[in-house]
């Protein structure tokens, strides 16, 4: 119907995949230290959100003890500002393993292999 008249159909998908020939691009060393640089920018911004998690759990903890009347509601939001500090350090870590995988690809690409047996 719509190829018959010359029209191509498009299909919308929830995510877009990257055209074949985006996909089969060689990176260069400055692309390497682009990307290595983008992972240590956000391994530093979950660092920071651990920090501000946990410094806003000790905070509640206090109002706590101090709010008697609404001591509840306080450890309440102290337990959601530790588990928000645990997923961002979660977060931190899983970036700097990207940022070190980042690196490694980027030696082998410029032939710094390091070849550790021990």
């Amino acid at each position: 119907m719509a190829e018959e008249e010359g029209q191509k159909h498009h299909h919308h998908h929830l995510f877009h995949h990257k055209k074949e020939e985006e996909e089969c691009k060689v990176m260069t060393g400055e692309d390497y230290e682009k990307e290595e640089k983008h992972h240590k920018h956000k391994e530093h911004l979950g660092e920071m959100g651990a920090v501000a998690a946990g410094a806003f759990a000790l905070y509640e903890k206090h109002e706590a003890k101090k709010d008697p009347e609404n001591a509840h509601r306080h450890k309440i939001e102290e337990e959601v500002a530790a588990a928000v500090g645990v997923a961002s350090g979660g977060y931190a870590f899983h970036e700097h393993h990207e940022k070190k995988e980042s690196k490694k690809e980027a030696e082998e690409a410029s032939g710094k292999k390091h070849h550790h047996l021990f």
